[in-house]
């Protein structure tokens, strides 16, 4: 690794030296501070020279080369050092970001995958991820999204609780001045179709877009199918010259099956029938939401503005597993506001600066079912036996912030802040047990505890040479706050008072650049990040009379020691204005990962709960990461309006188990889109078809890291077809 640093050192350096007598009249006198936060005085590459951050955006060339629904599709073919999964055809999607995953379960050390922790997600500045830290996906419409900006590694500066990054949705927008209607149509293999209604207003001073989105498939395996409908109401609005608000109001109804894991034996011999456990309980996850959002900027003076957003969800969502049935029912709402400033300080320095708080509550219950046989349909699905559990929880979050970014002579920008976080967590146990209604067993129904003054700084320094290239260092913290099923014990009716929240640090040097007359773009960066205080588990053994039930609870050891290089290239190798060819622009990117586990142990009962069996990870590579990823592809543009790609997404073997015994193979898709888009007059339209996984290999959408032995969530092992036509009239 120390190689590494040491060529990227004179890589940049040459990089500096072979760009010194260039010159470029673009000029950027604002600093980005957060991708959600602040904005600069444009996003192109040229502007994102100025920011000292690992970021990577999507536009919609990346997010449509495929069918446009699956955004794993998107952010596992062009975001380096980014892994996203899902757990059914289009639901339980996850992020891991640089050897981040979830939190922690399993047979065989940590991870979850079951819920999305660690990273924050905003939807149109909106926190989609919940006030305990938890992300859900599954009522987003990712075919409605239009741009995505992924921040890389601990971001507790500008945005709380989010140890591992910051992925920013933005939504599709009614053009300024345009007036249209558009209906878009999808199908695809396995039943796959999408159908899209969408009106957008445009004028002057306003923009409204109305969207309404049918999505459905039957799934390629038994007990997959998958369906959804999508609502989104976005609006513009500038009062005034020195007002602005944009609203947001979505609504979403999905509904997706579970097959469940399927066995490494299962999955090595192809049989993809699925888990008959979970199919006979009517496996599946349904969510029912609602989320809105009002932000209000307004401008006081050229150097001072506030901008304030209020908003809310509501969710009913229930899910049945091979375990049982969960109804789960969360409110959520908060505001954040920030006062942003830009002060000249002469002629050769500028500060910049942003203040603010984010503050959020959730109310949820959560109750939890046993399923029986339905006596009436014997052969059927299980029905909804008795209650197992019911808990009632109250989740505030508040982070405050500030972070300022000095420019100074020679293109030098020193960017310096600090995010101050807190946690409470209050769970009621609703759940009567004619056994603990005892004063000798002392098992309380109320619990409480909060994680407070969690300080996250972050410094950095950024050197932009001649307007072309930049290199940058930074240092940025991060934690994660314990989930509601942590912080207490049931067994013994104590809160778990020794847990702590993990923290991320991050060390990163980084270079980015748009050379050769703004044809080539791109970024490379080298990173050292620790997670440290990983939360394991300790188990207890059966001891009769002290302890009369073996159990398990969640502690702090250990950390997890990563250190990676990532590269990112864009190149328009042919460009015309009168040629048939338009545009050649082909692109790759890979990331190296070398994540290994420190000082990590795991505890697990023996088979017959007397003893505990401990496992020492130490040295060993961290599961769910595969050491290398490559990504390749070219995209075309014709002048008759005739486009495509191709593209190939190559991914390493990669370790799902934490002691390295059990390993993903390597494997390789490639992929191909071709269309044609044409406007006569006031109507255009856009046809187009496509494949994917056109070689036929086997691989997973999701595989159950430390899971014994079901762990593989197959995707299609033939090719996948999908075609389309987008209509649209403009007025």
């Amino acid at each position: 690794m120390k190689h590494i640093f040491l060529l990227f050192g004179l890589f940049v350096a040459s990089l500096g030296y072979a760009q010194n007598n260039t010159s470029d009249s673009t000029r950027n006198d604002a600093v980005l501070l957060g991708e959600v936060q602040i904005s600069t005085t444009g996003n192109s590459p040229k502007s994102d020279l100025y920011k000292a951050v690992s970021i990577t955006k999507l536009e919609p060339l990346e997010l449509k080369r495929g069918n446009g629904l699956f955004l794993d599709d998107a952010i596992n073919a062009n975001v380096p050092g980014v892994f996203m999964e899902r757990r059914t055809i289009s639901a339980g999607q996850q992020f891991n970001i640089r050897g981040y995953g979830n939190g922690v379960r399993g047979t065989n050390g940590a991870s979850s995958n079951f819920d999305g922790q660690g990273a924050k997600v905003y939807l149109n500045g909106i926190p989609v991820t919940d006030a305990e830290g938890i992300t859900v996906l599954d009522d987003i419409d990712f075919g409605s999204i239009s741009n995505v900006a992924v921040t890389k590694g601990p971001a507790g500066t500008l945005y709380g609780l989010a140890i591992a990054g910051v992925v920013s949705l933005q939504t599709q927008k009614a053009e300024k001045g345009k007036v249209s209607i558009g209906q878009d149509v999808l199908v695809g293999s396995y039943g796959l179709s999408r159908l899209t209604s969408r009106v957008q207003i445009g004028t002057e001073n306003s923009s409204i877009l109305v969207n309404y989105g049918h999505q459905q498939s039957d799934g390629f395996t038994p007990h997959t199918a998958s369906h959804k409908d999508f609502v989104n109401f976005v609006g513009d609005f500038h009062p005034s010259n020195k007002q602005t608000v944009n609203t947001y109001l979505g609504y979403s109804n999905s509904y997706d099956e579970r097959q469940g894991e399927l066995t490494i034996e299962q999955y090595r011999a192809f049989d993809y029938s699925g888990n008959p456990a979970y199919i006979k309980n009517n496996a599946h996850s349904n969510v029912i939401s609602v989320r809105a959002g009002v932000g209000h900027t307004y401008r006081f003076t050229k150097q001072i503005s506030n901008t304030t957003t209020l908003f809310g969800s509501g969710v009913s969502n229930n899910a049945s597993s091979a375990g049982g049935w969960t109804d789960k029912n969360p409110i959520n709402y908060g505001l954040r506001s920030t006062l942003d400033l830009n002060f000249s300080l002469g002629e050769n320095f500028g500060l910049t600066g942003v203040a603010g708080i984010e503050t959020q509550r959730q109310d949820a219950q959560t109750i939890g079912y046993n399923m029986v046989v339905d006596s009436a349909n014997l052969s059927g699905y299980n029905i909804i036996g008795a209650m197992r559990s019911n808990q009632a929880t109250v989740t505030k979050t508040t982070s405050l912030f500030t972070e300022w970014a000095l420019k100074m002579p020679f293109d030098f920008i020193l960017t310096a802040g600090v995010g101050v976080s807190n946690m409470d967590i209050t769970l009621r146990d609703r759940f009567y047990v004619a056994a603990n209604n005892k004063p000798v067993t002392k098992i309380p129904t109320y619990y409480h505890n909060a994680y407070d003054n969690l300080v996250s700084p972050h410094v950095a320094l950024n050197k932009v040479f001649s307007k072309q290239v930049s290199a940058y260092i930074n240092y940025s913290k991060g934690y994660k706050a314990p989930v509601s099923s942590y912080f207490f014990i049931p067994t013994t009716g104590q809160v778990n008072t020794n847990l702590k929240p993990e923290i991320g640090t991050q060390f990163e040097i980084g270079t980015k650049g748009v050379l050769f007359n703004d044809k080539l773009n791109y970024q490379i960066a080298v990173f050292k990040a620790e997670f440290s205080d990983k939360m394991t588990t300790v188990a207890v053994p059966l001891n009769p009379p002290a302890v009369g039930t073996a159990y398990s609870y969640i502690t702090n050891r250990g950390s997890q020691d990563d250190k990676g290089l990532e590269v990112l290239l864009k190149y328009e190798a042919y460009a015309s204005e009168n040629g048939f060819i338009k545009a050649i622009k082909p692109f790759v990117n890979l990331a190296y990962s070398d994540f290994k586990y420190k000082g990590y142990t795991f505890q697990t009962l023996s088979a017959d709960k007397k003893s505990v069996v401990e496992a020492d990870f130490s040295g060993k590579a961290v599961a769910g990461v595969a050491p290398l990823t490559l990504n390749a592809g070219v995209d075309f543009m014709t002048k008759i309006g005739v486009y495509g790609n191709v593209n190939y997404l190559y991914r390493d073997a990669m370790p799902f188990t934490s002691d390295g015994v059990n390993k993903v193979a390597a494997y390789g898709l490639l992929n191909a889109k071709l269309g044609f888009a044409y406007q006569i007059k006031q109507f255009s339209f856009d046809l187009y078809a496509g494949a994917t996984n056109i070689t036929g290999t086997q691989y997973s959408y999701k595989v159950f890291v430390n899971q014994l032995p079901d762990a593989y969530l197959p995707a299609p092992n033939k090719i996948n077809y999908f075609g389309g036509i987008n209509l649209k009239y403009n007025f």
